[in-house]
């Protein structure tokens, strides 16, 4: 029954968050701009899959992933030995970053590097920066302090990068954060944290994701170094043609096999550690031991349906609007169009919902809940606004990084440091799935079409979406500490309430 209720609720938290999309694609479609009605029907599919899949994966992630998060963050707690904490959180945040979902889609639409290569780049980031950001909470490191070295590394060596390896980079920090993984290390942190036994621990439990995000960015500059693009022109596959319904069918039959195959070898290693662990130190008893086995199942049937709807019916069309759009005489309604679309899409996110009251409780009224909720819903139409302007203009990446992350910072001197870790954090909760999966290929379509480059103009949007949050919710604590100054009653260090992101994805 336990189940039974969580997979409804998941459920409905997964059509709440694609079919608003879906719906604005559809009347685009029917009323501006005509789209093969077999295209439309995978794409109709494709939503299908996806709903059911992502509630799937939400129950499986709910079950297992931050179960085992939970349980082998205690269990490293325990032995108190550095070296097992730092190699453990090395080793997991490595694994369980190759079976993200955002990760997967944006890996199959790079040109000039493998799967393989840029998955394992990518999760070797996550994990090397997730035993970093351990060593930061166990030593009481300024997260300001790291972010501002970090950050200034990453724009160092953008000066001595190939230009369209750059957006790809930080696109790669963007999707790393996403339902898998937020759950799994926030919950690795918090197990951590209970080492120290000062005021601030908790505090210093923030800031998970926001490292973690960094890291894939300097991997792949780095990886970039070895491996060259190809031109943008073979980004994009052939677009599957759908002439009749059992090409649709055809389609989506081959695809479950390939997804089956690779999500199978994406959760093996949690899998392995999980196993590992609950031999030699766990030792769950039977029912949560069987809960987590029936978690990843859950988790592993959700990645299948949801990856395989993706790729056979819903990026293609994503990727066709933003090619016919471009050539339009509707050419520049892709602006308040992409500007239309992350506002329903952040407005749908659960977590953003649970983000925005527990900011009012934790400021006592002085933030409230509505002015988060249009923060994050400007900042998310803002970010998709911008991709598109570079689409259609060509205009660099780092016009728009440097002044955004240099004011993100720059907040940071302003704000509680807890509002510094929630905008930080809260980067991985607005650039969700429906980012990469489809708002990507939108503006990949329309840079093919318009002759741009794809690597160098429509990468950098799932960054753009993320960066945004940084500035727009500590700009929601420089509210704060304006009205808490007017109002003597209000007070707030920082140290005493916690907002715990982990539960929210």
């Amino acid at each position: 029954m336990i189940h039974h209720n969580l997979l409804i609720e998941k459920t409905q938290e997964s059509i709440n968050s694609i079919l608003p999309i879906t719906i604005i694609v559809a009347l685009v479609c029917f009323l501006f701009v005509p789209i093969p009605s077999g295209l439309m029907l995978a794409f109709l599919l494709g939503a299908v899959h996806m709903i059911i899949g992502m509630g799937l994966f939400s129950v499986g992630a709910d079950l297992s992933m931050s179960k085992i998060g939970g349980h082998i963050g205690s269990a490293m707690t325990a032995s108190r030995k550095l070296w097992l904490i730092l190699l453990t959180s090395f080793l997991l945040g490595t694994a369980i970053t190759l079976a993200e979902p955002d990760l997967q889609v944006l890996a199959s639409h790079v040109p000039g590097i493998s799967n393989p290569v840029l998955l394992l780049t990518v999760g070797m980031g996550v994990g090397l920066f997730l035993a970093l950001a351990m060593l930061r909470i166990l030593f009481a490191i300024s997260l300001r302090t790291m972010l501002l070295v970090l950050y200034g590394i990453v724009f160092l060596l953008a000066f001595f990068l190939e230009p369209d390896m750059l957006p790809l980079s930080f696109d790669a920090g963007g999707v790393t954060t996403g339902p898998m993984t937020v759950p799994f290390i926030m919950a690795l942190g918090v197990g951590v944290s209970s080492i120290r036994s000062d005021e601030r621990a908790k505090e210093d439990s923030f800031g998970l994701v926001a490292l973690c995000s960094v890291g894939p960015v300097i991997a792949v500059m780095l990886l970039s170094l070895i491996f060259k693009p190809e031109n943008g022109e073979t980004a994009l596959a052939p677009l599957p043609g759908f002439l009749v319904t059992t090409d649709i069918g055809s389609g989506y039959l081959k695809a479950f096999p390939t997804f089956l195959w690779e999500m199978a070898l994406a959760l093996l290693p949690i899998f392995a550690f999980f196993l590992l662990f609950q031999f030699v130190s766990l030792r769950l008893r039977r029912k949560p031991f069987t809960q987590i086995l029936v978690g990843i199942v859950y988790t592993y049937v959700g990645l299948v349906l949801f990856l395989t709807g993706v790729n056979v019916g819903f990026s293609p069309l994503g990727e066709k609007l933003g090619g016919m759009i471009a050539i339009s005489r509707w050419r520049w309604m892709m602006i308040p169009l992409s500007m239309l679309m992350g506002w329903y899409i952040i407005q749908a996110e659960p977590a953003v919902h649970v983000l925005t009251r527990q900011v009012e409780e934790l400021t006592a009224g002085a933030v409230s809940e509505r002015a988060m909720e249009w923060s994050l819903s400007l900042a998310v139409a803002a970010g998709n606004a911008l991709a598109m302007v570079r689409v259609l203009t060509g205009i660099p990446i780092l016009y728009f990084l440097i002044p955004g992350y240099a004011a993100a910072l720059a907040l940071s001197f302003f704000v509680p440091p807890t509002f510094t870790g929630i905008a930080f954090d809260s980067g991985g909760v607005a650039s969700g799935p429906l980012t990469a999966t489809f708002m990507l290929l939108f503006a990949m379509g329309a840079s093919r079409t318009l002759g741009g480059n794809v690597m160098g103009d429509a990468f950098g949007l799932v960054c753009m979406v993320a960066m945004m949050p940084l500035i727009t919710v500590q700009g929601m604590g420089a509210v704060f500490v304006i009205k808490s100054r007017r109002k003597a009653p209000v007070v707030f260090d920082g140290g005493d309430e916690i907002l715990e992101l982990w539960e929210i994805a």
